[in-house]
């Protein structure tokens, strides 16, 4: 049996210039599936980092917030009050004072709610009737008892903290029960940057009773506006934080928290914003109540 022309022509393989233009399909359809997996990968990473901060944005608000509002409470007549003072005058300056400034206290006058110098964190200083501090220690009281606590709250590195503080203690009125002093508790990892500012009342010369928050002021100006006769009525804080995970942004945004100059983070990762106004419900309560 013999081949045909015909026959042998068929039996030709591909061209040069076929493969060639094969294997550039072939190159082409990789990289763009390679990069549909680098970019899907990219998203997931990105997607992890957002829910994590959001996560960890969510926790601190909503813990500051359930602290801050307790601030101002005091209820001499509670049978569970711990009464070995005088009551009546620890209330008035707990009501007077929610925010405790530098010079409130007479044995730690350095204590109080102090504004951060230049872009530098605030530290945050809360008063108030509860059975136990911020870190929940009882410091010396009995397990039924409520007390007069100071809570601390500041930033240490990039690291948010709370401590607390018997009020008496800090008065001078008697001495520290608890062993663990001022051993600070971690609230939370990762913070850039914590700002407060402060909504006051009219001074007392305004004889307004509203308890309505005139303007928003920082810690540094406080201290002048309670001799005034100004209120604390409200809590602005601020947060910034950044995500667990290695994200990385560029262009690097900048970011203004309250009444701080925008500041724009030394990391090209991603960082996110948080900030609240929470209302001294017991303040503006006992404001109020000079209505009556």
């Amino acid at each position: 049996m013999t081949w045909s022309k015909t026959s042998a022509s068929r039996q030709q393989g591909f061209s040069l210039i076929e493969l060639m233009i094969s294997l550039a399909l072939g190159l082409a359809i990789s990289t763009a599936v390679i990069q549909v997996l680098l970019s899907s990968h990219s998203t997931e990473r990105l997607n992890r980092a957002l829910a994590s901060v959001q996560e960890n944005g969510r926790f601190i608000i909503s813990r500051l917030r359930n602290d801050i509002l307790m601030a101002g409470r005091y209820d001499p007549m509670l049978p569970a009050l711990n009464k070995d003072l005088d009551v009546i005058v620890e209330g008035a300056f707990v009501q007077n004072n929610p925010v405790p400034v530098v010079g409130d206290f007479a044995a730690a006058p350095a204590k109080g709610s102090i504004e951060g110098a230049g872009a530098n964190s605030d530290t945050l200083m809360l008063a108030l009737q509860a059975s136990k501090d911020c870190r929940g220690f009882k410091l010396g009281y009995l397990a039924a008892e409520e007390f007069f606590v100071v809570n601390e709250y500041f930033l240490e590195g990039t690291t948010l903290k709370c401590r607390g503080f018997d009020g008496r203690v800090l008065q001078g009125q008697k001495a520290a029960e608890d062993n663990d002093g001022d051993t600070a508790y971690t609230l939370l990892d990762g913070v850039h940057s914590f700002q407060v500012v402060y909504g006051i009342t009219d001074n007392s010369a305004a004889q307004d009773n509203s308890a309505l928050p005139v303007k928003f002021i920082n810690g540094t100006n406080l201290g002048a506006e309670k001799l005034a006769g100004s209120q604390v009525v409200a809590i602005r804080i601020a947060i910034l934080l950044k995500a667990d995970a290695n994200v990385l942004i560029s262009p690097m945004p900048a970011f203004k928290l309250v009444d701080e100059d925008p500041v724009t983070p030394s990391e090209s990762r991603l960082f996110k914003q948080f900030e609240t106004t929470i209302t001294l419900r017991n303040s503006k309560n006992f404001i109020r109540s000079r209505n009556i």
